[in-house]
């Protein structure tokens, strides 16, 4: 087993030079399209860009600065540098990663040794995954430029290593040290981009079937909820939660107490991390329960994880149900306890980088977006409130319109929901008064037409609406009386009439163009095939999926060899596989999910992977037609996900291989060597 771990490491770094050199070979000299010049301005004099900001991402791209010595012209080819190098990062984890399954799937976890043959194929499939993915297209594109998705890329990669790490030390003394590890990194990770947390479900379940003795699909059910819970926690709990404590503690501080602005976060901040250090300290000494319960309650109030919504409703109910929980169950589950403090703890650190945009901010930087200089303008700033909402699951539709209220005198005014107070700091009549916030207005939610409201509504905006129609073929919806007015009791008024698309068209245009054309189509792209590089919007001569294979290809697109050179061959971005990747990942997947009870475990994993950072990303951005730009390096991490099941099909054709050479005995079925041990 040394021999293999020693070989297991060797190839693995093997993969990081060759996509080092790579990427290094291919990288931008200077500032790409979009928001790469922006990033790199970010890292060179940390400067605030666009919400919801990246403090961690800026802090790594200083630190590459410095390897400029000086010399501005390579200022941006360093920060171009930092994504290559954390993208071949990625390629070394996957390598690990896709080495990992397949040795679980083909050796028996009590061997001592690993034969030559089983080697050879183990690592033939790590190689193979792990170069599939560092030559496809969207990582490749996404590894050479200053962007958030390499740094992003590496943070996913890492944490789904770390959890095969746990998995195999589990039964290990300290083997939760790696639990703690990761939310470390989902920590420092939400201070690059949110995908990190998408990586959860996926945790979740190679927890439950590595302690659970007989794992069943209702248990596996239960841990994809309680993994889905930790996300909505983090999601919409500890991240806008701790600001909302903090301002609750700054509006103390500076308008009642008179300190200077940003004291009371800085007083939030350091009870925070005492009642953190005092509650682990408790669980570590497990002197007094009481001293337990107190402390672990007050540093789930303190991280902002019970503060959800507007309404202080959910907060109590959270609050409560811990409470409950620590005064009432029979025994203290100290070492539970202990992870799940401490992981909240490491989390909190690594978001805590925040504070740099807050420092930054109030220095006047000649960029200084949304000017975030105080806690009240950051939580506006990390919410993205200057992008809008967007419907979900329920609500408008692009004929929507606000429904008003008609007073008794005759004036008219929107109907809406006043949610919380938005402050700001107060204009000084001179420099001696003091530093105070002032409330400047209300959140408000208005109220449309609840006639044309519509579960799962994907056809919603109304700036779109020519563009819906080109997407399915004709928007047609059907009539409906929508309320326009109503009189102070909430009586209807008057109606107006509205077309208010049908379900039906909802879902194709789901499926036409948020699916297919703004992820599948990128899907293939990697494992297909690539027309050209030019942005399409459903033309069949830019941008779209090709395989090589005309009588594929043809019938959709029309046939392929007429296109202009710079259109086709000549194209920079025309790449054609023959679908042999595509192919590749389907027979590893599937040899997964059906090569025994272990396998379907591991497909899972990896299919939860691959579904929360594709198609789950699709569902939540409920995208428009008509976007500025081509979006798959959003989706990159999905395409790991599909490069270890290339990985694994490596090994699955090696096992129809043996099968097909292995005679079978009339009296009974011959096992493959790879699984017989």
């Amino acid at each position: 087993m040394k021999k293999y771990n020693l070989y297991n490491n060797l190839l693995g770094w093997v993969c990081f030079v060759v996509a080092a050199v790579t990427y290094m070979l291919t990288l931008e000299p200077t500032a790409s399209f979009w928001d790469c010049p922006e990033f790199i301005s970010q890292g060179y004099k940390l400067e605030v860009g666009h919400p919801p900001g990246n403090p961690i991402f800026m802090l790594a791209a200083r630190f590459m600065v410095n390897f400029a010595f000086g010399d501005v012209t390579k200022v941006a080819l360093m920060v171009n540098a930092m994504s290559a190098l954390l993208s071949a990062g990625t390629i070394l984890l996957l390598f690990w990663t896709v080495t990992h399954l397949v040795k679980k799937l083909t050796v028996k976890d009590d061997a001592t040794e690993i034969s030559p043959v089983k080697m050879i194929v183990i690592f033939a499939s790590g190689l193979c995954g792990a170069l599939a993915y560092t030559w496809s297209d969207t990582f490749w594109f996404s590894a050479v430029e200053g962007e958030v998705y390499a740094f992003s890329s590496f943070c996913t990669a890492l944490v789904f290593w770390l959890i095969l790490k746990w998995e195999n030390r589990a039964s290990e003394n300290h083997s939760d040290r790696y639990l703690i590890l990761i939310a470390y990194v989902i920590g420092i990770s939400i201070a690059v981009h949110l995908l990190n947390l998408l990586c959860i479900p996926a945790i979740g379940l190679v927890i439950y079937y590595r302690l659970c003795k007989r794992p069943d699909a209702k248990g596996s059910m239960i841990a994809l909820a309680a993994s889905a819970v930790v996300v909505g926690l983090i999601l919409y709990g500890l991240v806008p939660g701790f600001i909302e404590v903090a301002q609750d503690f700054e509006i103390f501080f500076v308008n009642t107490v008179g300190l200077p602005y940003n004291w009371g976060v800085l007083i939030y901040a350091l009870l925070t991390v005492a009642t953190f250090i005092w509650s682990i300290s408790e669980l570590y000494r497990q002197r007094s329960a009481k001293a337990i319960r107190w402390s672990v309650l007050l540093s789930i109030l303190l991280s902002g994880i019970p503060f959800i919504g507007d309404s202080l409703i959910i907060p109590v109910v959270i609050l409560a149900a811990a409470a409950g929980y620590l005064w009432f169950v029979p025994k203290l589950p100290v070492r539970i306890l202990n992870l799940v403090v401490t992981g909240i703890f490491v989390i909190f650190i690594g978001y805590s980088s925040y504070a740099l945009l807050l420092i930054r901010s109030s220095a006047n930087p000649p960029m200084n977006q949304n000017a975030p200089d105080n806690v009240f303008a950051l939580g506006s700033y990390l919410n993205r409130e200057q992008y809008g909402e967007r419907p979900l699951f329920y609500g408008q539709t692009n004929n929507s319109g606000v429904v008003y209220q008609v007073n008794r005198d005759g004036t008219t005014k929107p109907i809406y929901d006043e949610g919380k107070a938005q402050y700001s700091k107060a204009v000084k009549a001179s420099p001696d008064d003091p530093d105070r916030y002032e409330v400047t207005g209300y959140k408000k939610e208005y109220m449309m037409n609840p006639e044309l409201n519509m579960v799962f509504p994907r056809i919603y905006s109304g700036a779109h609406t020519g563009q819906y129609s080109d997407w399915i073929g004709g928007l047609r919806g059907k009539p409906v009386r929508a309320t326009q007015y109503v009189d102070e009791d909430g009586n209807v008024l008057q109606y107006t009439d509205r077309i208010k698309p049908t379900q039906a068209e909802s879902m194709r245009f789901m499926l036409v163009y948020q699916l297919n054309h703004m992820y599948w189509r990128y899907f293939m792209w990697n494992f297909a095939g690539r027309q050209n590089d030019i942005q399409g919007n459903g033309e069949v001569n830019h941008g779209n999926w090709i395989s090589g294979i005309p009588f594929i290809d043809n019938p959709r697109l029309g046939d392929q060899s007429l296109l202009p050179y710079d259109e086709g061959r000549g194209n920079p971005g025309h790449n054609v596989f023959y679908m042999l990747p595509l192919l590749l990942g389907l027979a590893g997947l599937l040899w997964q999910a059906f090569v025994s009870r272990r396998g379907i475990e591991q497909f899972w994993v990896v299919f939860f992977l691959f579904f929360m950072t594709g198609i789950a990303i699709v569902l939540y951005l409920n995208q428009t037609p008509g976007q500025v730009r081509e979006r798959d390096y959003a989706f990159a991490g999905s395409f790991y996900a599909y490069a270890i099941w290339i990985g694994i099909g490596v090994a699955a054709l090696w096992n129809i291989a043996v099968q097909a050479m292995t005679p079978v005995s009339y009296t009974h079925l011959t096992l493959p060597p790879l699984l017989r041990e």
